[in-house]
């Protein structure tokens, strides 16, 4: 897949093409998203907010979330780990394999947090893992969430990262 012309995800052996680009509501919440977990974390040396990288599961499967916080040491070009956290921001073509694909993925690899987050909504939904499974913590709009990672804890302000209105 390293050598597929631009972007790729390869989940369970099949390959989804991230095209087209991402919106420009899409960036412009990812970029905010992004803010606020790298202030979040300026006390914390344990954990690191990041952009798409590339998390290689397998050999069958390799994704990049568009925001994910990393509590554990990392070396490489890529994730061998799961994130801690991972915010996916949805749009009209990755929809549905963020909300089923990716969720039951990363269910499976123990994910503590997964946050999918529909900017036309304005609305996140947030999902714990707990005995393996997600459970729903909340919806949110406007609202503060603190998200306990164990070595740090981020208090995230979902407020901020809407697109301006009008």
């Amino acid at each position: 897949y390293k050598a597929w012309e631009g972007r790729w995800e390869l989940i369970e052996g099949s390959a989804y093409a991230m095209s087209p680009a991402p919106s420009i509501t899409h960036q412009s919440v990812s970029n905010k998203i992004a803010r606020v977990l790298d202030m979040a974390l300026d006390n914390c040396q344990k954990c690191q907010a990041l952009l798409p990288v590339d998390w290689r599961i397998d050999e069958d499967t390799v994704v990049q979330p568009d925001n994910l916080v990393v509590c554990h040491p990392v070396s490489g070009a890529y994730l061998t780990r799961a994130p801690a956290l991972v915010f996916e921001v949805l749009s009209k073509s990755t929809a549905l394999k963020d909300q089923n694909l990716k969720f039951s993925l990363y269910e499976r690899e123990g994910v503590k947090y997964y946050v999918m987050v529909n900017a036309e909504d304005r609305v996140a939904k947030i999902y714990q893992i707990h005995d393996g499974r997600y459970i729903k913590l909340c919806d949110v709009a406007d609202e503060s969430v603190d998200f306990d990672l164990g070595e740090c804890s981020i208090h995230f302000d979902f407020s901020l990262i809407w697109p301006h209105e009008g």
